[in-house]
């Protein structure tokens, strides 16, 4: 209507502003997408440490029961990690004896790095270790 003040305003902005929403969507996409992949590689890594310093943490004592070995609390670990994470993470494991507040103890040793997610990158490296006291017979 040529006589109302403001209606040709109206459709013209209507044009200027289309296709605005997609350039809205990626800008908000180029921030949400690296913070969504952080947080999901910050739970990843999270995950893998609590799980094989609980699988060292059982070998260890496995191995310091009475009758077994430092050999016995690696294989217990290696099947440990091997049950829950892929086989990858078991591969560096290793047991020795030590000596906690004098008394004898068994520590299991994992060295693991945790892929990074995204476009690559180096991995996280972590050294993980469990203790226990040997068992006196």
């Amino acid at each position: 209507m040529p006589g109302v003040p403001g209606r040709a305003s109206r459709a013209g902005r209507r044009r200027r502003q289309r296709g605005s929403a997609v350039v809205d969507f990626v800008l908000v996409l180029v921030v949400l997408v690296p913070v969504f992949l952080g947080v999901l590689q910050v739970a990843l890594v999270l995950f893998v440490r609590n799980t094989v310093t609980a699988a060292a943490a059982e070998g260890a004592r496995y191995a310091a029961t009475v009758g077994r070995d430092p050999a016995d609390g690696v294989a217990r670990t290696r099947s440990q990690i091997g049950g829950v994470l892929a086989g990858r993470y078991a591969h560096e494991i290793s047991a020795h004896r030590v000596t906690i507040g004098g008394a004898p103890a068994v520590e299991v040793t994992v060295h693991v790095v945790v892929p990074a997610l995204g476009l690559g990158g180096p991995g996280v490296s972590l050294v993980l270790s469990g203790h226990a006291i040997e068992e006196q017979p």
